[in-house]
């Protein structure tokens, strides 16, 4: 008997540990203390209601103390609004305690918004306080007289509050200072006006207004270094008297095949013609034939004709050889 009631106590202890436990979890009672001492107003039912609403109070309320403290006037229907929205509280309210500390204006509303935009509001203030200073890439650019810039910038920047949600990033304000840089090196007449007034490119570049649209506004653009690269206008001259090379030995191989090819054409042609030579030639037999035949050519006419051929291919022999003597008397 006495056993039974050990193990039932025992029991009974247990459970009741649980049930502490349970309503601990569900009603923390120490939260709701805290929240009291520091003139926060939250009911018991409230707590147990955000436990149910899978919010942790620890988050909700201590955001509350801080922003109370502060002089924010913000309730806990706010923040738990925002954290189920999947945003970060505790940074939002850091955030509007500086902006109310730097006098800079900013809504719980407008603060919400650019947490839930997902960027970082606290350092978004922060920017707005202290400026922040972007490096730039190396920026090659060619000047009218060919000769390759390669600059180096400073963008100091401060951060926009009203153009966070929708504004464009620190890449845009890269790529249009690049551009910037780009477009006042290429309109200088020579790479010297840039090196001795490198601050002409701050000038022009700012007068661009490249902070429209995005969720900074640019304080100052400074040059930190300039280097003379390589001199592309020679080298594209290079390349082009190359190519005109290039294109006037194709021009030349092309004009010798055609004169290669006219050679063997004409070549061919004389050929032909000696052939029509020779075949005309086989044709005076046949002719004297029938001349023979038909009266009009005796045998003395013949005699005569052959005679005066034989006297010809004499004198020809004689010339030749007297135009051999001459030649050798020469040498």
């Amino acid at each position: 008997m006495d056993l039974s009631n050990s193990m039932f106590v025992l029991i009974a202890a247990i459970s009741g540990v649980i049930l502490l436990f349970i309503f601990l979890y569900f009603v923390p009672v120490n939260l709701w203390i805290t929240a009291q001492f520091s003139n926060v107003r939250v009911g018991l039912l409230e707590l147990v209601g955000m436990r149910i609403r899978k919010v942790p109070p620890s988050v909700i309320v201590n955001s509350l103390i801080t922003a109370t403290k502060a002089g924010l006037q913000l309730t806990t229907n706010d923040l738990e609004t925002h954290y189920l929205a999947g945003g970060n509280v505790p940074n939002v309210i850091r955030a509007l305690i500086s902006a109310d500390k730097a006098n800079i204006s900013l809504s719980f509303k407008q603060a919400t918004a650019i947490d839930l935009a997902g960027r970082d509001v606290f350092e978004a203030v922060q920017i707005s306080v202290n400026p922040k200073v972007i490096n730039t890439p190396n920026v090659a650019a060619v000047a009218a007289d060919g000769i390759q810039l390669i600059a180096k910038a400073r963008v100091t920047v401060r951060a926009n509050i009203a153009q966070l949600v929708g504004g464009a990033g620190e890449e845009t304000i890269l790529a249009r200072v690049g551009e910037g840089i780009v477009t006042s090196i290429g309109s200088a007449s020579n790479h010297k006006s840039v090196l001795e007034n490198p601050d002409k490119i701050s000038k022009l570049v700012l007068e661009r207004g490249l902070d429209a649209g995005t969720a900074f506004e640019i304080l100052s653009i400074d040059i930190a270094d300039i280097d003379v690269g390589t001199n592309i206008g020679a080298k594209l001259q290079i390349d082009q008297a190359s190519a005109d090379l290039k294109v006037a030995e194709a021009k030349a191989e092309e004009r010798r095949a055609m004169a290669v090819a006219l050679e063997q054409e004409m070549k061919a042609k004389n050929v032909e013609m000696r052939a029509k030579v020779v075949e005309a030639e086989a044709e005076v037999p046949k002719a004297l034939a029938d001349a023979f035949r038909s009266g009009n050519l005796g045998v003395m006419d013949y005699y005569k004709m052959e005679n005066i051929k034989s006297d010809t291919s004499m004198r020809d022999s004689i010339a030749d050889s007297d135009k051999g003597s001459d030649s050798s008397k020469g040498k």
